[in-house]
């Protein structure tokens, strides 16, 4: 009887523990991981933290465009850069070619000129450049400002010295007094052959120095005023030139692309298609 007892009593203990849930290792775990999950969904839902991190998105989207500008810019001093120095290596050439009494090679890209330049001064291809007339015309020169021997006043220069001055000018370095040189001979010998290539260097002296809007201004009065002339593809090339310097990149766009319309098969429109190649891309 004693034992019937105690196996009853062992029996409504064991029931007791099973039926109370906060004594059960299972139900305590899930109690802790419901009460944990609670706790990340109002870290979640909280408004704050989600506004930051759109903050924290668009700050990262700008940083993004930013760095793009950064590696345009860059860019576009590299290509300056280079475009600078290949021009004045091309000038040096160009200088020595005609010291030596030889045709200058042909320009490098980026070079500061393109298809052609001109043969030593007074040479007979150097007279007949320009595409108005093939031959010098004649005019009465002018007689040189105090040159006087024994009473008698000097032999008046020919265009082609005075030509050859102003270029020795240019070729020693003095690009402003050059500019002036050029100057005086277009005006002094307004029907000569050679004004479409002084008006080119003009623009050549304007851009060495950096001057790009009197530049603009030379290259593109050599294709308004002498279209066929073999300096037309030149200047028009280094019309896109400096309109890229003055940031002016769509006119550049334009004028570089007209290049190759206007003068197929040139160096200077390849150099031009080169040079398109290189600019950042257009804006839309």
């Amino acid at each position: 009887m004693r034992t019937l007892i105690v196996l009853a009593a062992t029996a409504l203990l064991l029931s007791a523990c099973a039926s109370n849930p906060a004594e059960d290792p299972v139900q305590i775990k899930l109690t802790d991981m419901d009460t944990r999950l609670g706790r990340v969904e109002r870290v979640v839902s909280n408004q704050s933290l989600v506004d930051l991190s759109r903050r924290l998105d668009v700050l990262e989207a700008q940083l993004r465009e930013q760095r793009g500008a950064v590696e345009v810019l860059q860019n576009s001093d590299e290509v300056a850069v280079k475009q600078q120095r290949a021009m004045y290596s091309d000038l040096d050439k160009r200088i020595a070619a005609l010291e030596n009494g030889l045709r200058p090679p042909a320009p490098g890209a980026d070079s500061g000129a393109g298809s052609g330049s001109p043969p030593p001064p007074g040479s007979a291809a150097d007279a007949g450049a320009s595409g108005a007339a093939g031959a010098t015309t004649a005019v009465a020169p002018p007689v040189v400002a105090g040159a006087e021997s024994g009473g008698g006043a000097a032999a008046p220069l020919s265009d082609r010295t005075a030509y050859a001055r102003a270029f020795d000018t240019l070729k020693r370095g003095n690009y402003s007094e050059a500019v002036g040189a050029f100057q005086g001979f277009m005006k002094d010998y307004p029907g000569s052959g050679l004004l479409d290539n002084a008006q080119y260097w003009i623009g050549e002296a304007y851009y060495v120095t950096r001057d790009f809007d009197h530049a603009a201004q030379a290259f593109r009065a050599v294709g308004e005023r002498w279209p066929t002339s073999r300096k037309a593809p030149d200047a028009m090339l280094k019309l896109g030139y400096t309109q890229i310097e003055l940031k002016h990149l769509t006119e550049a766009r334009a004028t570089l692309s007209q290049v190759a319309v206007r003068y197929p098969d040139t160096d200077a429109a390849h150099l031009a298609q080169e040079r398109l190649q290189k600019l950042p891309p257009e804006e839309r």
